[in-house]
């Protein structure tokens, strides 16, 4: 956590008003509705995303944001929590960050209209003002999102994915939203600048190095040896596991596919297959990814002068792929 308070650093003023303008954005005239969103900004994570809408305001605009940046970081984190909480009644998760989920303290259908209402609440906050840049943003983001978990659900079924639609999956379903926050706090101090596509650009090269990191997460510490292997359960298809099916055997391939397929709840199978992925290099392959995608990001960074902000943003990058969990 002392890395989060560091990255947090340059931006902890505006982070503070943004809770309270965050707080306001979900206000309702419905008693229940207030009591979970009540419930929802008391059990907030590290709140990164928001972080990057205003590291990267300020950043390209001398250490100064405006209401825009506000409300863009408000927008993101409104669909964000709408998205977990339909998440957790589609993948029927009773707990969230440790606390209960909204679907097991209140139901399936209370949990959805929350969703929804908290979706509206992020549109309407920028059609309020007229800010048609930042609804288009997040509009896309919502849309790839979706795109890229069906595309999953499809792609699962039949355990046939190659290392470039793997890519499109996680662009889409992952690396989308944090691409939007960067493209928002650029948007919300320049916009129409050529600084929204290059911010939209090192904000997916750090999403796909997170979900990559995601990936290495199901195999384990190698250190400490504990694989958890719940992708594998789940016939989720992560890097570490394409390159070792496109890379081994026809008899290897096989067998994984059957391991994947049809012993997925086999715990002896499961370390078996970890096993062989980490014996045919699919870790080391997928870590290398990884730290190609950080390198891009980086790499964007640097052409900016060094300031706090951009330092915290490398910070940032660096705590996307060493973090432990």
């Amino acid at each position: 956590m002392k890395i989060v308070a560091q990255i947090k650093d340059p931006v902890n003023q505006e982070m503070e008003l943004f809770e309270n303008k965050f707080r306001d954005s979900m206000s309702s005239k419905v008693a229940l509705l207030n009591r979970i969103t009540y419930y929802i900004v008391n059990r907030k994570g590290k709140q990164m995303r928001p972080m990057f809408v205003f590291l990267t305001a300020k950043l390209l605009n001398n250490g100064e944001v405006n209401e825009r940046t506000y409300r863009g970081a408000s927008i993101i984190e409104l669909i964000h929590t709408a998205s977990l909480v339909h998440d957790d009644v589609v993948d029927e998760s009773n707990k969230r960050r440790g606390f209960f989920s909204i679907n097991a303290l209140w139901k399936n259908k209370i949990a959805v209209l929350v969703g929804d209402y908290l979706f509206s609440k992020g549109l309407l906050l920028s059609l309020d003002h007229s800010d048609f840049d930042l609804l288009r943003i997040i509009s896309v983001a919502v849309r790839e999102m979706s795109e890229g978990e069906l595309l999953q659900i499809e792609k699962a079924r039949r355990l046939d994915i190659v290392e470039d639609v793997y890519y499109d999956i996680i662009r889409q379903k992952t690396a989308t939203l944090i691409a939007a926050c960067c493209s928002m706090g650029a948007c919300s101090v320049k916009p129409d600048s050529e600084e929204v596509e290059t911010f939209r650009k090192f904000g997916e090269y750090c999403g796909m190095a997170f979900q990559i990191k995601d990936d290495l997460f199901d195999y384990g510490d190698r250190q400490i040896g504990k694989p958890t292997g719940i992708d594998i359960k789940e016939q989720k298809m992560t890097l570490p596991l394409i390159h070792v099916l496109n890379t081994c055997s026809k008899a290897e391939k096989k067998w994984l596919i059957n391991s994947v397929k049809n012993h997925n709840r086999d715990k002896k199978r499961v370390r078996e297959v970890i096993q062989f992925v980490k014996e045919q290099g699919g870790l080391d392959y997928a870590e290398n990814k990884m730290h190609e995608f950080k390198r891009l990001a980086l790499d964007i960074l640097l052409t900016y002068p060094q300031t706090n902000y951009r330092d915290s943003l490398e910070l940032m990058v660096n705590y996307v792929v060493d973090r432990k969990k």
